[in-house]
């Protein structure tokens, strides 16, 4: 008997907005001129939080980390799309996401400054806290699309992680048990080409991360990460297909980490400028920025602007938070476990 082909498949990748700022109009996504404006300020906002929180950490009045610059567009596009009935369960390098689902800044600031408190998330937002060990919070964002299939919610879950999550063994669980039971989840990887200090070709044999997807049973595609358009339609998309219970979602938003993978690291031991200058041309602002100037939306006021009123949002959260009376440090007895254990009963006397 000749051999079979029992099945097959093939991985789509999504552009919408070029390197030059000119958009494919059949695929541009619905979205308004005051839309996209918001897009492009919150872009601004995001950058401004990253450059404000490494010099921060510089002059040691934050502790160490992680820098999502050009990484924006795989965040903001991605968060823009979700809705206030639904899930957001980030790793540490989703500061965009945060901003552009509205949670405080001064919080942030204050988190990242050693203040566990400052990831106590809103009443209002239905987003998890930063999630530092790698690829963890997957599990969690499955076993959270399942529950909201047992009580019958319409809702969405999103997951984040970067390439090196795809490494994981809680990777390959979350993506098994979400498409085993058609759960509605969206798994976004932002691969950003370095995990630390291991290359992308390093980590996997496969050509995409996309099509691990496959093997779990359900869709996966690649957006090029630096075009807000794409990520943000192919989210939107993604979104509205769990939500009418067609099950989950792997996006691969292909971009690239331009800072250190944190304020610990040092990239020139392990990557040549050459490259990051390469990646400097695909900078997701400037493409949008682009975009928006052709369309007549975008001039050199509007700029000034944005920046001016991005610098005063981030400085009065500075301000805010540095304001904060500091944690007390029993709390990280009171809080470890249920009760304390022996030794922490000794070591608290100490405080």
């Amino acid at each position: 008997m000749p051999e079979k082909i029992i099945e097959s498949f093939n991985i789509k990748r999504l552009e919408v907005l070029d390197e030059k700022g000119d958009a494919d109009a059949s695929l541009m996504p619905p979205l308004s001129d005051d839309e996209i404006k918001k897009m492009y300020e919150l872009l601004i906002l995001s950058r401004t939080f990253d450059r404000y929180a490494l010099n921060l950490q510089r002059e040691g009045r934050l502790g160490t980390y992680a820098s999502i610059l050009g990484q924006e567009a795989s965040q903001i596009g991605s968060a823009f799309a979700v809705e206030n009935t639904d899930w957001i369960f980030p790793s540490f390098r989703e500061m965009g996401v945060y901003l552009t689902a509205g949670f405080p800044p001064y919080k942030l600031f204050q988190y990242w400054s050693g203040d566990e408190r400052g990831i106590t998330p809103p009443d209002n937002l239905n987003i998890f806290p930063v999630c530092v060990p790698v690829g963890t919070q997957i599990p969690h964002a499955t076993g959270a699309a399942m529950a909201a299939v047992y009580r019958g919610d319409k809702t969405a879950v999103l997951a984040y992680f970067g390439d090196g999550g795809t490494s994981k063994g809680d990777f390959h669980e979350g993506l098994n048990i979400a498409g085993v039971f058609r759960l509605p989840v969206i798994f976004i990887c932002q691969n950003n080409q370095w995990a630390i200090s291991v290359p992308r070709e390093r980590q996997t044999a496969s050509k995409t991360l996309a099509q691990k997807a496959m093997a779990y049973g359900f869709e996966g595609l690649q957006v090029d990460g630096n075009d807000i358009f794409a990520v943000y339609k192919a989210t939107r998309d993604a979104l509205k297909k769990a939500r009418q219970g067609e099950g989950p979602t792997l996006i691969e938003c292909f971009t690239y980490r331009m800072s250190d993978h944190t304020t610990a690291d040092d990239a020139t031991r392990y990557r040549s400028m050459e490259e990051v200058e390469q990646w400097k041309q695909k900078d997701p602002a400037l493409r949008l920025k682009l975009f928006l100037e052709k369309k007549g939306l975008w001039t050199e006021a509007y700029q000034k602007k944005i920046e001016e009123e991005s610098k005063t949002i981030i400085e009065d959260a500075v301000k805010k938070e540095e304001a904060i009376q500091p944690p007390q440090p029993k709390d990280m007895f009171t809080y470890t476990y249920e009760k304390l254990s022996q030794r922490q009963s000794r070591q608290i006397k100490d405080f």
